[in-house]
């Protein structure tokens, strides 16, 4: 029974044109389909396409913004990069000069304590000379005292 239906419609159309029936809906359809893109175009795609536009140029200046800063950050850098090579320079050979000069002043200090000491202990040493002669003389003449009176003792006894 589906079947009947079915064929009755098919040769129903067939009566009509077939497939590619052009009446008052194929260019009403058209019209409809050209004033829709026309609409949309207007109010949706523009504006859209306007941001896009809009956008892409404010990507493009920052970029160009951004590069021009690298370029400005890499000059800098390699100007205060020979900067601190030559203050490195600078600043090794005051620290030489500085060293030298330090150096100079312990040698010397130290030749002028070396001076001092061996004074010190030359004065000493005479000193420690001079008592030793008089605690010797004064040695020899107790001995000489204590030996006369030993002889003296032994004499008179």
């Amino acid at each position: 029974m589906n079947e009947q239906i079915f064929i009755a419609l098919a040769e129903e159309e067939n009566k009509r044109g077939g497939l590619f029936d052009i009446g008052a809906t194929l260019p009403l359809v058209a019209i409809q389909f050209l004033l829709l893109m026309f609409i949309l175009n207007l109010i949706l795609y523009n504006p859209l396409t306007t941001l896009m536009n809009q956008r892409n140029e404010y990507i493009l200046d920052n970029l160009s913004k951004a590069s021009e800063i690298l370029v400005t950050a890499a000059d800098l850098t390699e100007k205060y990069e020979a900067e601190l090579t030559g203050t490195k320079k600078d600043a090794q050979q005051e620290i030489a000069k500085l060293q030298k000069l330090q150096k100079e002043n312990f040698d010397t200090e130290l030749n002028i304590s070396q001076k001092y000491i061996d004074t010190l202990v030359q004065n000493i040493l005479d000193n420690f000379a001079n008592n030793k002669k008089m605690v010797l003389d004064n040695l020899d003449s107790e001995i000489t005292n204590l030996s006369n009176q030993m002889v003296e003792a032994l004499v008179g006894k």
